[in-house]
């Protein structure tokens, strides 16, 4: 198994690195549509959709986010979009922690499925957006994700159930610790601090979301790395819980060793869309 993940993650890496770094965005847009579409008809078979709808279900997604693009959000979303997205994550993620996996599989599947495919949408634009801001203010964001769930596991191996013994979703996720949690906010904050001194030395390269969080303020900074280290978690409880409602371990097979698309990207989920609605907020303020 571990040797297969790593030659999977290779390979995506040597695709997804060449296509990340290229000067034509439309490289990495067109890679990474490609890539979200998987997901969304990983999305459409988690909820009870035929093999036929599903791939309907992955049209509709790559219809809805070229002709988005069409329109210029491929540069720019209206502002209020991205509150909605932030505002419909942190409800629906409250909600759905809340009422647990019996009550989601309460909800009409076809609600379920559209409402996913309008958030991978979203996703993907606030992924490309990102993108084109410069690749130093997208690698931030990701690594800030990735920093989250890799200090988290590790603090949640070490220090789990040793000062807090309520787990933190044990229906959903019981391997899940508010040590790993809490660990995994430092490690963002140790990543923030390091890419801040990166940016400072490299002063010709896009600012980075933590350096522009920092330049408002360290308390606003410290909320919103926080606020998107939570939502990070959040994202991968979500789709832990979808997955439990669907009776399946990973959302599909497609990266052998690694489980499926939104196995990968769960956590990038909310935390992309809101990043942007931080950054472009921010804008305003200046």
């Amino acid at each position: 198994m571990l040797k297969q993940r790593v030659i999977t993650a290779l390979l995506l890496l040597a695709v997804l690195i060449p296509a990340l770094m290229h000067p034509n965005t439309q490289i990495f847009m067109g890679l990474s549509l490609l890539l979200i579409s998987a997901g969304a008809w990983e999305w459409g078979r988690l909820n009870g959709r035929s093999d036929v709808a599903a791939v309907v279900g992955a049209v509709i997604f790559l219809v809805a986010s070229v002709t988005a693009v069409d329109h210029g959000w491929g540069q720019r979303t209206p502002q209020m979009l991205w509150w909605l997205a932030g505002g419909a994550w942190v409800l629906l993620g409250a909600w759905m922690l809340s009422a647990g996996v019996s009550g989601w599989s309460r909800l009409p599947a076809l609600w379920r499925w559209l409402a996913g495919l309008l958030l991978l949408v979203l996703a993907w634009l606030a992924l490309i957006q990102a993108h084109a801001r410069g690749v130093n203010f997208l690698l931030s964001v990701l690594v800030l994700v990735w920093a989250a769930d890799v200090v988290a596991y590790f603090s949640g191996r070490a220090l789990g159930g040793k000062i807090i013994a309520r787990k933190l979703a044990p229906s959903i996720s019981p391997g899940k610790t508010w040590e790993g949690a809490l660990g995994g906010f430092v490690g963002v904050l140790l990543v923030a601090m390091l890419w801040m001194l990166w940016d400072s030395r490299h002063p010709q390269l896009p600012s980075s979301l933590h350096t522009l969080l920092w330049q408002h303020g360290a308390v606003l900074a410290l909320v919103a790395w926080a606020f998107l280290t939570a939502m990070s978690v959040v994202g991968d409880l979500v789709e832990s819980l979808v997955k439990r409602s669907a009776g399946v371990k990973d959302s599909s097979g497609l990266l052998p060793g690694h489980g499926g698309v939104l196995d990968r990207v769960d956590a990038l989920l909310p935390t992309l869309p809101l990043a942007m609605m931080l950054v472009t907020w921010l804008e305003q303020q200046t």
